[in-house]
């Protein structure tokens, strides 16, 4: 299969669509060097070859390039976050904006670092778990994701879902997630990853039940039916999938129903791949590939995989899932472009 669409590099990745964390990944005791170099002529800021993670493959992935007019946007209101950070140092929302707006810049390591100190200041805060533990889903710790997503369950339990607001906006500006959603959509991904897949279901299921619209139920969903189909309880997952309709009002998940769909057997791979923004690309490249391997086509499975990690967003979770199968599959597969 051709893999030219999945080239195309944006840098920046929103928290609902999307990890795996491998014991081979990088530690930091320091923060990494965010020195940049001057802009090329194609508009792009060209950071250091600072490593921020190391794929479940064995890869060194690289601190993202990123479009100049985007990285200088985020660069802003890092500084504002940095400022109202300043004027409200006992505000914990102060502080996870600072680390939400740094991973916006590929700094990934460095997000973790100042959630890591906010927690000594706020070490019941749920909302610091949650992020931390997305971005150790980035850098590839499962076993220290799950640990930190755990938590922010446990200390959510008893409180009341409240709306998450978002860093990096949907079309209608509209959030569409909870901390309660968001929590739960992400320790499922992380036990997905790792390949526990009953942990998965379980917490799967659980999230659904706070979600508040369709594009929390199509996210939630969609895993949830792959994870169902590998325990071999095919009855609950096709009770899943009845669930999911072509008129399901959607604003920024359309790839996962359209997933869905073709695990319905409504639409074909061939109408779904190729798609040219690399998010996109990652994502229906995964759903595509599981839906192979899934029905015995395991030559072309991997072939999908490999097309995806042969693109460049490598914090997707579509591109990490597919490391996820390659890595189960001890596949070889050619370096990403740093």
């Amino acid at each position: 299969m051709s893999t030219s669409s999945f080239r195309a590099f944006v840098g920046l990745l929103a928290g609902l669509t999307a990890a795996c964390g491998a014991p081979n990944a990088p530690s930091s005791d320091t923060p990494p060097s965010q020195a940049t170099s001057p802009a090329p002529a194609d508009a792009a800021v060209v950071t250091e070859h600072v490593v921020e993670a190391t794929s479940l493959l064995g890869v060194q992935l690289l601190q993202p390039d990123l479009d100049e007019e985007l990285a200088q946007e985020q660069e802003a209101r890092l500084a504002e976050a940095r400022a109202d950070l300043e004027a409200n140092p006992d505000d914990a929302m102060s502080h996870i904006w600072v680390g939400r707006r740094t991973a916006y810049l590929g700094r990934y390591r460095e997000s973790i670092e100042i959630f890591t100190a906010a927690l000594e200041q706020f070490p019941e805060e749920p909302r610091l778990y949650r992020h931390r533990g997305h971005r150790y889903i980035t850098v590839r710790e499962l076993d220290n994701a799950i640990a930190d997503l755990a938590k922010a369950v446990e200390l959510l339990r008893d409180r009341e879902p409240e709306v998450e607001p978002d860093g990096l906006p949907n079309a209608e500006n509209i959030p569409l997630g909870t901390t309660h959603t968001s929590a739960y959509y992400h320790l499922g991904l992380a036990h997905y990853l790792k390949g526990d897949f009953e942990a998965a279901a379980a917490t799967y299921h659980e999230g659904l039940e706070y979600s508040e619209n369709d594009d929390m139920d199509v996210a939630f969903m969609y895993w949830l039916v792959m994870t169902l189909q590998r325990l071999g309880r095919d009855d609950e997952a096709n009770e899943v999938l009845a669930g999911i309709s072509r008129d399901m009002k959607l604003i920024e998940n359309a790839d996962y129903q359209r997933l869905l769909l073709l695990f319905k057997g409504e639409t074909t791979a061939e109408e779904l791949l190729g798609a040219d923004e690399d998010l996109s690309a990652a994502t229906l490249g995964y759903g595509v590939g599981y839906h192979r391997m899934a029905n015995g086509d395991e030559a072309r499975a991997m072939e999908t995989f490999k097309g995806v990690v042969d693109g460049d967003t490598w914090a997707a979770f579509g591109y990490i899932a597919s490391e996820a199968e390659l890595a189960r599959a001890d596949a070889s597969v050619p370096s990403p472009r740093g």
